[in-house]
């Protein structure tokens, strides 16, 4: 089969098992290295043709992920970003530090992925086996890097880190990012057992950044490190503190550094979180040698579909993927700081495996006016038993709440819209897949010249 568009590639890689869309079965004949390393090795090592750096983490590596590709490519370097999920577009997993390929050059790769997995076979001691749908996203990944001239890449873990189909590279920097709980059936219950999985991305004496983390998973990523003789910088110890204000459009942030350095940037992307996103960016570039006079005004100038994206106005309407307690707080607070109105409204989804009860109770902290909505169909999600949830959580306070359940996007989209005064504003938020959704509805309803946007 010869491919003609980039979806027919798609839909091919898709075609097999596809983990991303569980969220429990963790077992060793699906998630696995030695299969991934099998193929690696059968289409030539393109991996082994760049630099990279690899990022692990709960929240934040995304971001952190694309702040780096665009330090290097102010350096001049030709740089390749894979990430994922992917908000709206396929492509936006596997871009020139965040600039799409052209589609040619997409299905070219394609076709010759498929031409040099002809033949490719792997077998356990149950028979076997085929590869998955990341493990193939990862292998177009590094063929469009190398295919393409890359001289680094940035590559992010797709979930956890040691089992993960990246953590088949032997890169130049390990970065690991906040860690909270996450895919607890897959990851592990624990923040001990979800770190032990992300730490294993710490390869034998590569140098090894590590963002803010609570004390348990520091110590568990220490000694990860220590064991693999790789040289830890933390985060915490060279940021000696900063600062962060939001305005309309940008974050402005300030930090001072244990070197004496003084610094104010205004970013691009907004939320409080990006400040320490940019600050680890900044850390890892420094300490390799990989900053110059153009570092700074890229970082500020960097953005990543669906971090605090604001996209309509009047009322003003912002998507987030943030997906953890965390992460929903500090976007409730910079997304309050800019609209401290009461007559705000949340549309919020997540999928099935988050910690629905703490993220339930910030939700209702901060917003009156709430529409539940699907975060699509790609991973699993219990929408009505996140409305029960919010109900019950609800129904313990005095506040009065006005809480819906609207499963279709566009629906969802239309009354928050027609219930949202313009002097507030909308957040849309939980779930990347939701904000991917909420966006398409949007595009959608532009398209179609409804009079409410005109």
């Amino acid at each position: 089969m010869q491919f003609t568009s980039f979806q027919e590639v798609v839909t091919y890689m898709e075609s097999f098992t596809n983990l991303e869309k569980q969220t429990d079965h963790y077992t060793t004949r699906t998630y696995r290295l030695d299969r991934m390393h099998a193929i690696l090795a059968y289409i030539g090592n393109p991996e082994q043709t760049f630099k990279k750096i690899h990022l692990a983490g709960s929240k934040g590596k995304g971001s952190t992920a694309s702040y780096l590709a665009s330090g290097l490519t102010a350096l001049g370097y030709k740089t390749g970003l894979y990430v994922s999920p992917h908000l709206v577009d396929y492509r936006e997993r596997f871009t020139q530090s965040g600039t799409f390929f052209a589609d040619e050059l997409l299905v070219d790769v394609g076709n010759e992925l498929q031409r040099r997995l002809v033949g490719f076979s792997f077998s356990d001691q149950w028979g076997e086996t085929h590869p998955t749908t990341f493990e193939l996203f990862t292998s177009f990944a590094y063929l469009l890097f190398s295919l393409s001239g890359c001289q680094w890449a940035v590559i992010e873990t797709g979930l956890g880190g040691r089992l993960d189909a990246t953590n088949t590279i032997v890169p130049e920097a390990c970065v690991l990012c906040p860690i909270e709980l996450e895919h607890t059936k897959i990851l592990g219950d624990t923040l001990g057992k979800i770190a032990y999985e992300k730490s294993k991305i710490i390869k034998h004496r590569v140098p090894c950044f590590i963002g803010y983390q609570e004390p348990e998973v520091m110590d568990i990523f220490c000694k990860e490190a220590q064991s693999q003789q790789s040289m830890v910088t933390k985060l915490s110890e060279e940021l000696l503190t900063h600062s962060y204000s939001i305005t309309d459009n940008k974050e402005i942030v300030e930090y001072w550094w244990r070197d004496k350095t003084h610094e104010v940037l205004t970013l691009s992307m907004m939320g409080k979180v990006q400040a320490q996103n940019c600050a680890l960016a900044l850390l890892v570039l420094r300490k390799l040698g990989l900053f110059g006079e153009k570092t700074i005004a890229a970082l500020q100038q960097n953005t990543l579909p669906g971090r605090f994206q604001k996209i309509a106005e009047n009322p003003d309407i912002y998507i987030d993927g943030a997906h953890t307690a965390h992460s929903l707080q500090a976007l409730f607070e910079s997304f309050s700081s800019l609209y401290p109105s009461e007559e705000n409204t949340i549309i919020y989804g997540a999928l099935e495996d988050k910690d629905h009860s703490h993220m339930g109770s910030l939700v209702l902290d901060h917003f009156k006016r709430i529409i539940i909505s699907r975060p699509g169909t790609f991973k699993k999600s219990d929408i009505t038993l996140i409305e029960q949830k919010l109900r019950l959580l609800a129904s313990s306070r005095d506040k009065k709440y006005d809480i819906r359940l609207l499963p279709d996007n566009q629906e969802a989209l239309s009354s928050a819209m027609d219930s949202t005064p313009r002097t507030a504003a909308i957040l849309v938020c939980g779930s990347f897949y939701l904000a991917g959704g909420i966006k398409t509805a949007y595009d959608t309803l532009r398209r179609n010249n409804v009079a409410k946007l005109a």
